[in-house]
């Protein structure tokens, strides 16, 4: 019985806020939309992660068996797995610049849609801010009339105006607290990613030097 007023109020709400209130629903629409997928994203990445996988692939690269290393972690679904295995298929032009650069398409795949979140954070309280200032100057229309009506529509109207401010700045402090949590797991993959590709390079190195000796490396791993 009560979903019926509470959704008057609500479309009276957003009829008064003015004709801004439409690009703002958009916009929450959007970050809704956008942080859903994204946490889906993240998850499924979670998922996939396999430390035994990354276990194997260390353990033939520091017997400097780099054929297996590379089939270990070819078509695997985690994405440090990924790494290592594009760096081997192209370590014999340049394991560095394979790793990196398979590494940065990682980061990019997990900060998808970031730079949309942050735009709306920034957006949404400007459009918001422009919906006020145009209900406010519709309101003092009726200045240089009855002062007592002025005075009523005026302040009526500056109280409808503020929704849209309201609103905007409601999406923006919605949409902020999300958009810092995902950038700060694409930046903590960013370095898990970094230190991984230092780790495979001194495992090449140690692994060569150990089949060009003859012997099998002892060789320290950091996860």
């Amino acid at each position: 019985m009560l979903s019926l007023p509470i959704a008057n109020v609500v479309v009276d709400t957003f009829v008064h806020g003015g004709i801004i209130m439409w690009p703002l629903s958009i916009l929450s629409l959007l970050t809704i939309t956008i942080v859903i997928e994204r946490t889906l994203w993240f998850l499924a990445a979670r998922r996939a992660r396999s430390p035994e996988r990354l276990a194997q692939v260390y353990t033939a690269l520091s017997r400097g068996d780099e054929e297996a290393a590379h089939r270990l972690a070819r078509d695997s679904a985690d994405s440090r797995v990924r790494v290592i295995a594009y760096g081997l298929e192209h370590a014999d032009l340049d394991l560095e610049i394979a790793t990196e650069i398979r590494a940065e398409e990682e980061v990019k795949l997990s900060r998808r849609f970031l730079d949309v979140l942050d735009t709306i954070v920034t957006l949404a309280p400007l459009l918001g801010l422009l919906g006020t200032v145009l209900g406010i100057m519709n309101s003092f229309k009726f200045v240089g009339g009855d002062q007592e009506l002025a005075a009523t529509k005026v302040s009526g109207g500056i109280a409808e105006a503020l929704i849209a401010t309201g609103f905007g700045l409601g999406i923006a402090i919605f949409t902020l607290v999300p958009f810092n949590y995902l950038g700060s797991r694409a930046e903590e993959l960013r370095a898990e990613l970094d230190s991984l590709g230092k780790n495979v390079r001194l495992l090449v190195q140690k692994g060569r030097a150990g089949v060009r000796e003859g012997r099998q490396p002892e060789v320290s791993i950091h996860h």
